[in-house]
């Protein structure tokens, strides 16, 4: 009878069953915390101004606040860049749950401002503001949907890959506009001139106040409609298991079909908001990336709205303060992106450890087994 001696690995992982939210959100705070501790020894390090007084270390982390709190603009720029990145990733959040990886919404929101604006443009002053305002709202609306939903006919009709497909998208909704500002602009510059019409009222004295409570009462309104209702419970079916839902009678291509037409819309609606709210004008950029960086507040939200004011705020502030960096300590502007990318993966890495638990090895460090 041999003896065989059977070694432990120094490390294995094991999935976690179940982690308590409240220290699952631990868990990413302190991830945060040492992402902004590493991002303080970088700078310490590379940015000279710091690196002359390093007692000023702190002026580092003073700059993130003073990038959007310190004064009423820059909070309400705050809030308004918070509410645009909000409303584009509460449009992802249906196809999210329903497990169809949507990486469209650059272009589907794109398409909104597109639509918003060819209506500013053919009809402004020709009809009352009011009746314009509404109809840039339908043909958003309509731009939007439509851009959703092409990618899941041919999902539902012949199951291609909807992440290919709907990022592909981004580039024909980016050719389009393209295409248009050369038939608009006489002068060839492919720069349209703002529109004077076609504008969102001020209320409360304040241009983005409207847009705020609009997407204040989108994500209560998506909250509830992904929590309680029947369409959402088909939503999260389809996304569990889509056998599990053949079974109970669920139409796996209407609820496919449906839900990329309401992803679409609200994709839309954010293209509205920018078009009439902000810009009234469009470029190649109008969305600037942010239906990219809606993929990740969404998924650091685990696809819940309301915690997605809570993702979309924490990457609004890395965004003005890395721009705050920039401004006050003369350094280059890929620095501040250098900032914001660690903070990024820590939080990102977070999620490992909320997934995984490590286990080492014990002191003794083997096992005996006997044959």
């Amino acid at each position: 009878m041999s003896r065989q001696t059977v070694h432990e690995p120094l490390i294995h992982l094991s999935k976690r069953t179940t982690l308590h939210p409240l220290r699952a959100w631990g868990v990413r705070l302190a991830a945060v915390a040492l992402g902004f501790a590493v991002c303080g020894l970088v700078a310490f390090l590379l940015i000279e101004k710091l690196q002359a007084k390093p007692e000023r270390i702190g002026d580092f982390y003073y700059a993130f606040i003073k990038g959007s709190f310190t004064t009423s603009r820059k909070f309400w720029k705050f809030l308004k860049n918070l509410a645009i990145l909000l409303s584009i990733a509460l449009a992802l959040t249906p196809a999210f749950r329903m497990r169809f990886w949507n990486t469209g919404a650059e272009g589907q929101t794109l398409m909104g401002v597109l639509g918003a604006i060819a209506v500013d443009f053919y009809f402004g002053g020709k009809m009352p503001e009011w009746l314009l305002l509404i109809l840039m709202l339908l043909a958003s609306l309509l731009c939007g949907a439509v851009w959703g939903l092409i990618p899941a006919v041919f999902k539902a009709r012949w199951n291609t890959n909807e992440t290919l497909f709907t990022l592909m998208m981004n580039y024909v909704a980016t050719f389009l506009v393209s295409y248009f500002l050369v038939i608009w602009v006489s002068n060839g510059s492919s720069s349209l001139p703002k529109l004077s019409t076609g504008k969102l009222p001020v209320i409360g004295g304040n241009d983005y106040l409207l847009i705020i409570l609009v997407v204040l009462a989108l994500t209560v309104a998506l909250h509830i409609y992904l929590t309680y209702s029947k369409h959402g419970y088909e939503i999260s079916v389809v996304g569990e298991s889509i056998r599990t839902a053949q079974y109970v009678g669920i139409s796996v291509p209407k609820v496919i079909l449906r839900t990329m037409a309401l992803s679409g819309l609200l994709c839309g609606l954010a293209g509205y908001l920018i078009a009439a709210g902000l810009d009234q004008t469009i470029t190649t950029e109008s969305v600037g990336g942010q239906g990219f960086t809606a993929i990740m507040v969404a998924w650091l939200a685990k696809f819940n709205p309301l915690m997605m004011i809570l993702t979309s705020g924490l990457i609004q502030l890395l965004n003005q303060g890395a721009a705050q960096i920039s401004q006050d300590f003369n350094v280059s502007s890929a620095f501040p992106n250098v900032i914001v990318g660690i903070i990024l993966f820590f939080i990102i890495g977070s999620e490992f450890f909320i997934n995984y638990q490590i286990h080492f090895r014990g002191r003794h460090g083997a096992k005996e087994a006997a044959k």
